[in-house]
């Protein structure tokens, strides 16, 4: 099952020519590993164990080619930007797989690419570069900006709803005069930019929510967004005997919950908390019920096959007696 990993475990998992030969490979024990999809040449001198790079999304390979170039390069390093600022910085890439390590040259009116690494002209502010971890990026506004900009809309809300859920949440609760207010500055930031996508880009500032917890939940709002849906309840919450419960969606003509099911709620680790498949199955019968029992209301469920795209997602909330908007 894929996993998340950081950047201090993205450095430990590199390992160099030297550090292998070290171990007993020769050249040519190298050369083979990689030829035999034992071993994964990430860049220059820098080789990762097949197993690990196999169990990990999208977000944790590109990490890991962002932190080879970082070594790869004389101190103090790129500063990395786009999709490579938001590996950095946690956000999610909602299915894009960067082909190359973004990062930017100051001063220069236009982007090359090279050996792998994609250089852009940022027109960059002091503030918009941040370091995490010993790595420059642009900061977590500016990436979010960018990445809304550049990437698909599904992609886009992802990646700003986590970046304001960074900011202006805790726990299931935002704190909307905090998110008004980074809602506002990223607008701000959006009316002096002119590339394309940006009409795109101030939809989706204007649509994020940072209650989102995972990426399947932003998308399946922006698909809602798309179907004309506009009174959607988010993150509903619900008192029980005892407990109490967060459901992801609320639709009150239906008298109806919605529930994005990603596997990863069931089987990665990250977010299992060392239960079972079986285990996780019962607790959530046993959620469902209960909400059901104070509220009265039943829940649909999706899982990604239900997002990929707006007529899909209409289907299953067809399934569920849910109408549509009107």
């Amino acid at each position: 099952m894929p996993s998340r990993i950081g950047v201090l475990e993205a450095s430990r998992f590199l390992r160099t020519r030297d550090e292998l030969v070290a171990d007993g490979h020769s050249d040519r024990d190298i050369r083979r590993l990689v030829e035999d999809e034992d071993l994964v040449r990430v860049r220059r001198n820098r080789y990762v164990d097949a197993l690990t790079w196999n169990r990990l999304w999208n977000e944790g390979r590109h990490l890991l080619q962002v932190v080879a170039t970082h070594l790869n390069c004389d101190p103090p390093g790129p500063v990395f930007c786009g999709p490579s600022a938001a590996v950095l910085h946690g956000l999610p890439l909602y299915r894009h797989a960067p082909e190359k390590v973004h990062a930017v040259i100051m001063g220069r009116r236009h982007g090359r690419s090279r050996a792998g690494l994609m250089w852009h002209f940022v027109d960059a502010a002091a503030g918009d570069i941040v370091e995490i971890d010993g790595f420059r990026c642009t900061s977590l506004e500016r990436t979010a900006l960018d990445l809304a900009t550049a990437l698909r809309p599904e992609a886009g809300l992802s990646a700003v709803d986590a970046a304001l859920r960074s900011v202006a949440v805790s726990g299931h609760v935002q704190d909307e005069d905090a998110a008004q207010r980074w809602r506002a500055d990223l607008l701000q930031h959006a009316a002096s930019r002119h590339d394309r996508g940006i009409r795109r880009a101030r939809e989706i500032i204007d649509l994020a929510d940072g209650r989102a917890q995972l990426p399947g939940e932003s998308v399946s709002r922006w698909r809602m967004h798309q179907l004309g849906y506009r009174d959607v309840l988010l993150q509903v919450h619900i008192p029980c005997p005892g407990e109490e419960f967060w459901m992801d969606f609320g639709f009150p003509r239906a008298r109806c919950f919605g529930e994005f099911d990603g596997e990863g709620k069931y089987v990665d680790p990250a977010l299992t908390s060392g239960r079972s498949t079986s285990e996780i199955v019962l607790a959530e019968k046993r959620r469902e019920d209960l909400v059901r029992g104070v509220t009265g209301w039943r829940t649909a469920r999706w899982g990604h096959e239900h997002i990929r795209t707006p007529d899909a997602l209409a289907a299953r909330l067809a399934a569920f007696r849910i109408p549509p908007p009107g």
